[in-house]
């Protein structure tokens, strides 16, 4: 038997460029357990089928289960002359159990094999994702939690908009891992149907029973067309969309914690843990894991882009361009794991200053707002009247270069003759964050109302999306 698939089409072998390109088990080796999984359902189908042999159906279990301890304990050979995963597989089993193992092979091609390997993979990739983001939003919801109170500015423009809470700002990022859990569990659900059986592209004239593989490899249905089964990569493509935007939300928290562990910030801190020193500055504390972190965002953007230009011009059925579609899918996917781990120590290892925070929410005028909402409470002014008045107050309080809350009554009453002393009690940090009470809100209240909420809610979710 040659040791290729293909090989007996031919009468010399490829030439060694072509055996360059060709071989893809550098990177597919990745889908050994997948391949095995789909290999062992398949012969159980066909022996159950009556297409194989029980006791052939036995012997390929067995000795499956042999290469899968081998490759488990590094104890198995790749080499370039067999150009994938599948036909190291069939090659060694070969070995183990002699040429009946090519019966294996009855009623699948490589290109349904490697559509449910894939798919396989992905999938199990998800669920790994989920429960990272899963333990990353708990330790968000918890440090929120411990912060609730803990008052800091709030920014649009970058520049000091209005007081909020550390705890709320940590909220929000829960709010966005919640978005992408549900986007690769939606992913989830579309890829979980069986390419195996649909064969090279037509399907087969043996009597399979998809069915039995589906279930047997935990999909939920069989593909409906054989074509799309095995040239469909909407699948990657969706994972890639989703792990993209997951991608950006870690980048831009990141790109906070370079911004809040800065000196001219001074919000928090990182521990040796999870930042790095100067090789000719010895006072730097450099925070490379949210720097690496942010960076890793480029590679999973351009594993989706890749894959994309990949497709777009692709007939149908399967070609060999698809063969591109699976290092930088597993390179992203690994890149996005990593990414979670660091930004879940970052925030359980991360200290807020409360001090710093405290003093720069109450600089730049930061509870004007506060100001305005009380002129249209207490004197029932619009707002716009509001809005003008207290911008001519501030604008006083810059003159005199005092915050608003160390503005004298008088000087604001000259521009608002019934402003009462009962206005100090709303232009504190501490005041307008406790005011801010509507739903999804800064008030701490609300922050630990929704904290404690996320906390019991990831606690019933262990499980994930299986």
């Amino acid at each position: 038997m040659t040791s290729r698939m293909w090989g007996g089409r031919f009468a010399e072998g490829p030439d060694a460029i072509m055996e360059e390109i060709n071989a893809s088990i550098d990177f597919d080796r990745d889908l050994f357990r997948q391949d095995i999984a789909a290999s062992k359902a398949h012969a159980r189908m066909l022996a159950a089928c009556g297409i194989i042999e029980a006791d052939l159906a036995d012997k390929i279990d067995a000795g499956l289960d042999t290469i899968l301890r081998e490759i488990e304990a590094g104890a198995f050979t790749f080499t370039r002359e067999l150009e994938d995963i599948h036909t190291h597989v069939e090659a060694r089993l070969t070995e183990l159990i002699g040429p009946e193992a090519g019966r294996l092979h009855t009623a699948r091609s490589r290109n349904d094999q490697v559509a449910t390997d894939f798919r396989l993979f992905i999938r199990d990739a998800i669920d790994g994702l989920d429960d990272g983001l899963r333990d990353l939003q708990q330790a968000l919801a918890e440090k929120a939690l411990e912060h609730a109170g803990t008052v800091m500015p709030g920014f649009t423009h970058l520049q000091t908009a209005q007081p909020v809470t550390f705890g709320h700002h940590l909220m929000a990022y829960v709010e966005m891992m919640a978005r992408d859990r549900g986007r690769f569990a939606d992913a989830r659900k579309r890829l979980n149907e069986s390419p195996l059986g649909s064969a090279a592209l037509a399907g087969t004239s043996f009597p399979i029973d998809r069915e039995m593989t589906a279930k047997a490899l935990r999909f939920d249905r069989p593909t409906a067309n054989s074509l799309d089964a095995v040239s469909d990569r909407d699948f990657a493509i969706e994972t890639l969309a989703a792990a993209s935007l997951t991608a950006v939300h870690l980048s831009r928290f990141a790109e906070e914690i370079v911004i809040w562990s800065s000196a001219g910030f001074g919000f928090i801190r990182l521990s040796d843990r999870f930042t790095t020193g100067s090789s000719i500055m010895p006072q730097k504390r450099n925070p490379d894991a949210a720097e690496l972190v942010r960076a890793k965002s480029g590679r999973i953007i351009g594993a989706l882009t890749a894959l994309l230009i990949v497709l777009k011009g692709l007939p149908l059925a399967y070609q060999k361009d698809m063969q591109e579609d699976k290092e930088q899918a597993f390179d992203a996917l690994e890149s996005l794991e990593l990414a979670i781990a660091a930004t879940a120590g970052m925030v359980r290892d991360m200290e807020p200053d409360k001090a710093a925070m405290r003093k720069a929410a109450g600089a730049a005028f930061s509870t004007a707002t506060d100001l305005a909402d009380w002129l249209v409470q207490a004197l029932g002014l619009t707002f716009r009247q509001a809005h003008e008045v207290t911008g001519r107050i501030v604008r006083l309080a810059e003159e005199r270069r005092v915050p608003l809350h160390r503005l004298g009554l008088a000087e604001m009453r000259a521009v608002e003759p019934r402003i009462t002393e009962a206005v100090y009690g709303r232009l504190g940090v501490s005041q307008s964050v406790n005011s801010r009470t509507s739903f999804g809100g800064t008030a701490p209240q609300n922050v630990r109302r929704e904290a404690r909420r996320w906390l019991k809610r990831l606690g019933k979710d262990q499980a994930g999306l299986r």
